[in-house]
């Protein structure tokens, strides 16, 4: 299962496509929510908590975690700096409680951490880049690194700006992940089940390098695109013609491409993935 997610505000949105598909080559399908032609971040919870399929590998694009392995905090100087993922997960959900939606307004307008962040209207925090070491686009996770070096162009998820910007999905995605209750273990920051489902973070550019997709067209915009990436992957086309959304195209590519790439041992063993990196940054599937 692959689930594009979104960050903006409101309930329902169409920035968010959810795809399943199948072992074997059959074609990749979307998923409809149980009540409304949108889906909503409080929708896509109540489907992992109460209508995952068993064993299941369900993608998440979005960042589990901020950057900490550059500066050994996600907000050095501020002493209630989360320890790890799951602390962070807690903080995060605890200041947007009184948010909607699972919306991250309390976070991003918080005293003293909006510091750490670049928001609308040109307001740059203090804090976004660390002293003596400042990085055109912020923070970054190593896992970013990585993804920067398979030729994706990430940003840091401190950047709440710019169409390109993920600071806002991840944000309200550590929402969804805290709410989870463990139902679900996540990948790296929980270890690999031998069985189970089990939930991870993927970046849609990556399904689509693998596809044959130059990174920098990564977007698909009609059923055509998608079908020759599909077959690419192994996949049956999903039919149709004429246009489709880039949502729905990167769920639907993204969740063939986690079908053959689970079964590589490799990807579950980035060479730079160590213990503390895993509950603290966590890591992008796919990304070595």
């Amino acid at each position: 299962m692959a689930i594009d997610w979104s960050g903006a505000q409101g309930e329902r949105h169409k920035g968010i496509a959810v795809a399943l598909c199948e072992q074997g080559t059959a074609a990749p399908r979307l998923l409809r929510p149980p009540s409304h032609a949108l889906w909503s971040r409080a929708d896509v919870l109540d489907l992992l908590l109460h209508r995952l399929p068993p064993d299941t590998l369900v993608g998440l694009d979005l960042g589990i975690s901020l950057p900490f392995a550059d500066a050994g905090a996600f907000f050095p100087g501020w002493p209630d700096s989360p320890a790890d993922a799951r602390s962070l997960w807690a903080l995060v959900d605890a200041l947007c409680v009184d948010d909607p939606h699972l919306g991250a307004s309390g976070l991003v307008d918080h005293g003293e951490l909006s510091a750490y962040f670049r928001r609308h209207g040109g307001r740059e925090g203090a804090h976004f880049h660390l002293p003596g070491a400042p990085h055109r686009k912020g923070r970054m996770r190593v896992t970013e690194e990585a993804q920067a070096r398979a030729g994706c162009r990430p940003y840091s998820n401190f950047n709440l700006v710019g169409a390109a910007q993920v600071g806002k999905s991840s944000l309200t995605g550590m929402r969804l992940l805290h709410r989870l209750e463990g139902r679900a273990p996540v990948w790296p920051v929980d270890p690999l089940p031998a069985t189970g489902s089990v939930v991870t973070e993927i970046y849609t550019t990556l399904a689509a390098v693998e596809a044959g997709r130059p990174a920098g067209r990564a977007k698909m915009t009609s059923y055509a695109a998608l079908d020759a990436a599909l077959m690419v992957l192994g996949s049956e086309p999903v039919g149709g013609s004429g246009p489709i959304d880039d949502h729905s195209a990167d769920a639907l590519l993204t969740a063939a491409w986690l079908r053959i790439a689970a079964p590589r041992r490799e990807l579950w063993h980035p060479a730079e993935l160590t213990s503390e990196l895993a509950r603290t940054e966590g890591w992008t599937f796919g990304a070595v």
